[in-house]
């Protein structure tokens, strides 16, 4: 067996309803009314956004717990922004991250620096190649 992880994600006939299962777990999607949905669930890119933010506070709680430091809670937030340029519309992720605990200056920096070697984040910022087919 696979330790690859997978999804399989399939599109139903209500709108945009989108049901996903991973191993042995399901989450549906959906996009919101003004998008045409019926927002009876997150959309893709709040997806994308909790898989980076779960991936990052268990990323620094691992590295954490190497280290013997006592972070309490991680909260990490994450959130897009849209900034118009002269090329057109720029967007970008934007990562809060705090900790129940108070942490040092060099624990915070070490951190921060652990935050950014996520694998989800790293997918993200364009270390992974995508290969699409259509299969029948």
């Amino acid at each position: 067996m696979s330790n690859n992880p997978t999804s399989k994600v399939t599109l139903t006939n209500r709108n945009y309803l989108a049901e996903a299962k991973m191993r042995n777990h399901f989450a549906i999607i959906d996009e919101p009314l003004d998008k045409g949905g019926d927002d009876n669930a997150p959309t893709p890119v709040e997806y994308l956004l909790t898989a980076i933010g779960g991936c990052v506070s268990i990323t620094l709680r691992m590295y954490a717990e190497r280290k013997g430091w006592d972070l309490g809670k991680i909260t990490v937030n994450v959130s897009q922004k849209e900034q118009l340029t002269p090329e057109g519309i720029k967007k970008s992720l934007i990562e809060e991250i705090s900790f129940e605990k108070e942490v040092t200056d060099e624990q915070r920096t070490k951190l921060l620096e652990i935050a950014g070697k996520c694998p989800v984040a790293k997918m993200v910022k364009g270390e992974t190649e995508i290969n699409s087919k259509i299969t029948t």
